[in-house]
């Protein structure tokens, strides 16, 4: 994952770099390599909006520019609800332009990869709804979700029907669909995801790894050794705690990176290393954080993603 030596020789300073404000990092300078958060990150760091599920989705906007994301990921259904109420979503794609944030994913093409095709034929209308919106924000991919894939899955006809939504979305829409895996649904692991985006033989297909769903997958974390970063459309940031135990693991139980046990300095490590570009994404379902002020909530996310970030040295 990423290598970045933190500016300052004594254990206090580092400690002090750790437990500061996102604003605080010392900058490194590193040749030509682009860097964001004042030189403390080699990616953009970016809010997924479900962190602060309970504000509106102009609220969500605000408090990610406000609090100093370099990007935000909505979901499907704040877009459609922001229709319904007689938004505009190209508007609001030069709004979140205009507050200096980028859209590098939207969340998520449900139900797009069914076993059939006549069901794969019938879901092409909300297909093609979903990612309209996602292109009319600006977005650069839209998720392809695996929830109905069937179990067993076919690992051919799925390559093939995730080909045929990248041509889709590419010479439709200018925008490229990302295969994601979650535990679960039948498609699980980065390996599994990997496999499907490899035979689907084109160029612009990608995956979106989550560290989450690596963990209670137990597909692990090695195989970003072996990947190519140029793979991954977006990374999904967060930690899992030590209890409850990793079979009772659910999404409403991540954590702040950092607060957890995952590996997360190492994994960057490694994400740095297979030469990853793209953007970090604070993905939470944390009930307990939803009850809390929503603008502190995504404050602590990003400095803590920023501790973690320079804990690896990348």
């Amino acid at each position: 994952m990423d290598r970045r030596k933190f500016l300052g020789a004594s254990a206090v300073a580092g400690l002090a770099g750790v437990l500061a404000p996102a604003g605080t990092f010392a900058q490194k300078p590193v040749g030509r390599e682009k860097r964001y958060q004042g030189g403390a990150s080699p990616w953009p760091v970016c809010l997924d909006t479900a962190t602060i599920r309970p504000a509106s989705l102009t609220d969500k906007i605000n408090i990610a520019a406000k609090t100093g994301y370099d990007a935000i990921e909505p979901w499907d259904g704040e877009l459609e609800e922001y229709v319904k109420k007689g938004g505009n979503l190209k508007e609001l794609g030069k709004k979140i332009k205009d507050l200096g944030l980028f859209v590098p994913s939207v969340i998520g093409l449900w139900n797009a990869l069914p076993p059939t095709r006549e069901a794969f034929d019938r879901s092409l209308k909300d297909t093609r709804r979903r990612i309209q919106m996602a292109a009319d924000i600006g977005a650069a991919h839209i998720q392809t979700i695996p929830n109905t894939v069937g179990e067993p899955f076919d690992p051919k006809w799925v390559a093939q029907r995730y080909k045929e939504l990248i041509e889709i979305g590419l010479k439709d829409y200018n925008i490229s669909p990302a295969l994601v895996f979650v535990k679960y649904f039948p498609l699980k692991t980065l390996g599994q995801a990997m496999a499907i985006a490899m035979d689907a033989n084109h160029p612009k297909a990608m995956v979106i790894p989550d560290v989450y769903h690596m963990h209670i997958s137990e597909g692990g974390f090695e195989a970003l050794k072996l990947a190519n970063g140029n793979a991954f459309a977006i990374f999904q940031f967060n930690d899992a705690p030590a209890t409850p135990a990793l079979s009772m693991l659910e999404d409403q139980h991540r954590v702040y990176p950092g607060d957890g046990i995952l590996p997360l300095a190492d994994i960057l490590k490694d994400l740095k290393a297979s030469g990853f570009k793209k953007c970090i994404s604070l993905e939470m379902y944390n009930p307990g954080y939803w009850k809390q002020d929503l603008q502190a909530v995504a404050a602590t996310g990003l400095r803590k993603t920023l501790a973690v970030i320079q804990k690896a040295g990348v």
